[in-house]
């Protein structure tokens, strides 16, 4: 379709005819609506050419409020646009902006609310000249004004001429809504944009994918970097989700050993029977099914550096086998009976008070003081002021590229993502982020988008075991039974052999330092079963084991 407005004169067009071509070359131009001037344009020119409306012009309020400007004209000169500025209220074009209602001035010369402002009287017509404006309406409040003059001694009555400048005050609104909406976006992406390029080149940090600029942040950054260039062992403290694994490989990307390998091992991930082969490796013929002899992670980490994670799950036995590692830097296969030397920095990392799990027993103090030579704490996400909506642009752009999509966050939203605790830290924040994205609706990111997911979040972590994943509140427990029977409410009641029906099994709950008589009972009760005991009280085995463990009543 040709942008150029069909020339005809308007005492050649039928009136019906006109209104009808100027409406539909004027909606042909709606699929341009991304370049304002040119479509807004057209359609002041359509109603000069066609209709006879002549200068016709859209008056819009300036960054201000208080004073309207001409800001799409068609037949004026630039020194007229300049001149065409009214505050609201004054003249008739202030007068329709501040009403909303249409003004006819059926002659310019007789009425004394004409200003006759931009356009001199003497460039008109002599003949008599009439003035139309329309509101331009925004959910029926106004947002400009559309204006434009003809001869009032035409055949056509000033009635279709109001209603045809009424239609095509509608399109401008929406051709301008448009534009306001690309240029919101267009900005907050701008924004984020610029805020990542600053935080990605004002520190080290963003080149090991850390992004933060709060002080808590920082201070743990200044203390890697401080520490990576020597050999020491490095603790990092910190709950789940905190970062410990980007931290960990900024400490050997920074050091001498950064060409060497980078391995990480989840030490509560593997299976304590499992984990010993994993870590040194075993002889042929070993175990059953060692058909043949494997490096461990530590050997093949040698030269480099090796990540333990969640080392307070590491099993006693495991714990001086480690240190031995430690200390004289060879370790022996399973089933082999040589040293085999290796060359290894190792990083742990923990969620759990190492000092207090040496208190009861849990971990070996000599390895806690081989491991905690330097210590270093990751701040929670609660802690870290102001990086949280960092972080939320970040995970935005990265999501918004893997489900290819071109989300946006509502106005809002940043501050309700910020206002959160975030119990799962980072890893929440992204998780949390990925369904926004997945969820929009238009694109945009709403707050009450945001506002469900949060409370779905806040129901979820409070079925969640310690470091663990998420429970149904309503699942059956996970130990051996004779049989099991859904009630009429739909949750499982679980029957144990020679025992009297018993609770279901109930969602996860932190643990409480009051709970031991309650535990120690149950086990008396069922002399010393602990899969019984934990039905008894509506937990899975596996809930039940766990207080065991925290509370130190194992041994008990």
């Amino acid at each position: 379709m040709s942008n150029k407005a069909p020339s005809v004169s308007p005492s050649r067009v039928d009136s019906a005819d006109a209104e009808l071509l100027v409406v539909h070359e004027a909606t042909q131009q709606l699929s341009h609506m991304n370049d304002p001037d040119t479509v807004i344009g057209h359609m002041l020119r359509l109603l000069s050419q066609i209709t006879g409306l002549n200068r016709g012009r859209v008056v819009l309020p300036d960054a201000s409020g208080e004073v309207m400007e001409i800001r799409y004209s068609y037949g004026l000169l630039a020194a007229e646009r300049e001149r065409g500025r009214y505050r609201v209220g004054e003249g008739v074009t202030g007068r329709v902006m501040r009403t909303g209602q249409v003004a006819v001035v059926q002659d310019i010369d007789a009425e004394p609310v004409y200003l006759t402002r931009a356009v001199d009287r003497d460039v008109l017509p002599p003949e008599t000249v009439a003035f139309l404006a329309v509101p331009i309406l925004n959910e029926d409040q106004p947002m400009g004004v559309l204006g434009a003059h003809r001869i009032r001694e035409r055949h056509r009555p000033l009635h279709r001429d109001i209603t045809l400048l009424r239609i095509i005050a509608a399109l401008v609104a929406r051709v301008l809504k448009v534009d306001d909406l690309i240029r919101e976006q267009t900005a907050v992406l701008a924004e984020e944009n610029q805020s990542l390029r600053q935080a990605l080149s004002s520190s080290n940090e963003g080149a090991h994918g850390i992004l933060g600029e709060s002080p808590a942040l920082r201070q743990a950054v200044r203390q890697t970097l401080h520490v990576s260039p020597t050999q020491a062992t490095v603790l990092l403290n910190g709950e789940s989700g905190t970062g410990k694994e980007r931290f960990a490989r900024m400490v050997h990307l920074t050091s001498p050993r950064c060409d060497g390998p980078f391995i990480a091992i989840n030490c509560a991930a593997i299976p304590d029977q499992l984990l010993e082969s994993e870590l040194f490796g075993h002889e042929k013929g070993a175990f059953t099914g060692a058909v043949s002899a494997k490096k461990g992670s530590v050997e093949l980490a040698s030269g480099g550096t090796l990540f333990l994670d969640e080392i307070g799950d590491l099993a006693l036995d495991l714990q001086s086998k480690l240190l031995h590692v430690l200390e004289r830097q060879t370790i022996h296969r399973v089933g082999g009976t040589k040293d085999i030397p290796v060359d290894v920095r190792i990083i742990a990392a923990t969620h759990k008070n190492l000092q207090e799990a040496v208190n009861k027993g849990q971990f070996r103090i000599d390895l806690f003081y081989r491991l905690n030579v330097f210590p270093i704490h990751l701040p929670p996400l609660r802690e870290r002021a102001g990086d949280v909506k960092l972080l939320a642009r970040h995970f935005l752009q990265v999501a918004s590229q893997e489900f290819d999509r071109n989300a946006v966050f509502e106005r809002g939203v940043l501050d309700r993502l910020a206002a959160y605790r975030w119990p799962g830290n980072i890893r929440q924040l992204e998780n949390v982020i990925k369904r926004a994205v997945l969820v929009a609706q238009n694109g945009w990111i709403t707050v009450v988008d945001v506002e469900l997911i949060l409370t779905h979040e806040s129901h979820v972590t409070d079925h969640l075991e310690a470091g663990g994943t998420p429970r149904p509140a309503s699942a059956p427990s996970d130990a051996p039974v004779q049989g099991s029977c859904w009630s009429d409410l739909g949750a499982p009641t679980v029957k144990v052999a020679d025992a009297a029906p018993v609770m279901p099994a109930r969602g996860y709950r932190w643990v409480r330092e009051d709970e031991s008589e309650m535990l120690l009972h149950a086990l008396e009760q069922t002399g010393g079963n602990k899969t019984q005991a934990a039905a008894r009280l509506g937990m899975t085995a596996r809930q039940f084991r766990y207080r065991l463990d925290k509370l130190g009543l194992r041994e008990r």
